[in-house]
């Protein structure tokens, strides 16, 4: 019974990090056109320069200068997670086969965007965008095994969205997020003979979002959009890879939400070689307190309907401050400078090697090429300050804990052409 029962927890483990994965600020891609990248997304509603602005704020569609145009891009991430073992103790003091290497992954996220124009006063647009999709994985035997091993979730989002211009000063925008969500988790289960515990789970739900610009000088441009959270009911199942680990699997469901976001940006051209602009962006994390899964099918490890296990996140929501700056070298060049500061929704009571997340500060910069067949190429980078972040964590009836801290960084490289048509 004792040992069903750390299989059961080991699971449980596992489908904690699903959440994690899905949502978290280390995780989820905030960075989504070549542009925002070199200014560290400072301005982002009120910019309009290329194609993106339909996810950014669909009503900046009615400032592009090509009202039609289509835009595609590349973002590569690679985050950086090191785990130094400061005192774990119980299982999680045999050293196993190491510390788990570098938990960070090569990740290429591809975007895309187009918009058209019905009359002056009607503009549309679509977005194809990626909004979290990265990957962690641990070395096979490392001495946090039981807490985590691999992690990958995939995205795929569509975003339609309409904006109106009221008059000279006022536009509007509004868009639906149809967006599908996959994971693939695993741990080790604890027992040899059952090996590892590997968690795919899947929904595709929607939300929308809102957006406001406001002109009231030629030079002074204000934007305000509003993301709504996105429901999820999350249908799986957990498998074993060890030759007797068969009747411990089956199906699991739970109920995730997404948070909501609201951001409030700012775009002033002083001069016509000088662009200034800021953002304030805000995520609701508040509501993810707990997480419930439960069974949908009886096996070896509990009755369907039963509480497989309820998770605690005690998540905050959380503040994004950016500034940045574009410089106009000539009619074909521009360059781009940013920085940011972003909270993370994680604590040090509640954080796990799936999510080893901290407070971050961006610094960023790129470049914007106008090339003489009206096509845009942008290319940004951004590299990402985060600050260590402690774990203690338990799997009972496990004996100790995993105690210590992880050595962060993130680097950001995005690539994106823009065409008129």
């Amino acid at each position: 019974m004792r040992t069903l029962k750390l299989i059961t927890l080991s699971v449980a483990a596992a489908t904690a990090g699903f959440a994690a994965n899905a949502m978290a600020g280390g995780f989820a891609i905030g960075i989504q056109s070549g542009s925002a990248t070199g200014n560290a997304v400072a301005g982002g509603a009120a910019v309009a320069e290329d194609a993106s602005v339909v996810w950014s704020n669909p009503a900046g569609m009615m400032h592009l200068a090509s009202p039609r145009q289509v835009t595609v891009g590349l973002n590569v991430f690679k985050p950086s997670f090191k785990f130094e073992n400061t005192g774990s103790t119980g299982l999680f003091a045999l050293p196993g086969t190491g510390e788990g290497g570098d938990g960070g992954d090569w990740a290429y996220v591809p975007n895309a965007f187009g918009t058209y124009e019905i009359n002056p006063r009607l503009r549309v647009g679509l977005a194809l965008n990626v909004p979290f999709g990265l990957v962690t994985s641990y070395d096979q035997g490392w001495r946090g095994q039981l807490t985590a091993l691999k992690s990958k979730i995939e995205t795929i989002n569509i975003n339609p969205a309409v904006a109106f211009k009221i008059n000279d000063m006022f536009s509007v925008g509004a868009g639906v997020s149809v967006q599908r969500l996959k994971a693939e988790l695993s741990s080790f289960s604890g027992v040899a003979a059952l090996g590892n515990a590997n968690l795919a789970a899947d929904d595709t739900a929607w939300g929308w979002n809102v957006g406001l610009t406001f002109q009231p000088l030629q030079q002074l441009r204000f934007g305000a959009t509003y993301r709504s959270a996105i429901d999820y009911s999350l249908d799986g199942d957990v498998r074993f890879t060890g030759v007797a680990g068969g009747p411990f699997g089956g199906n699991v469901r739970a109920d995730l939400k997404v948070p909501d976001s609201a951001s409030f940006s700012v775009l002033y051209a002083l001069n016509p070689k000088w662009e200034l602009m800021g953002d304030i962006t805000w995520t609701g994390w508040d509501h993810l307190q707990q997480l419930v899964v439960t069974r949908t099918t009886t096996s070896a490890g509990g009755a369907a309907g039963s509480t497989f296990t309820t998770l605690p996140f005690n998540w905050k929501d959380t503040w994004r401050y950016s500034v940045g700056a574009s410089y106009r070298v000539n009619d074909a060049f521009k360059l781009r400078f940013g920085f940011a500061f972003d909270e993370t929704p994680t604590n040090d009571t509640t954080r796990t090697p799936r999510l080893p997340d901290q407070d971050r500060k961006w610094v960023a910069f790129g470049v914007q090429y106008r090339a003489p067949w009206k096509g845009v190429f942008e290319i940004g980078y951004a590299h990402e300050f985060i600050r260590d972040a402690s774990v203690n964590v338990s799997v009972p009836p496990a004996p100790g804990a995993l105690i210590g801290r992880f050595e962060n960084k993130a680097d950001i490289l995005s690539v994106q052409y823009s065409h008129p048509f």
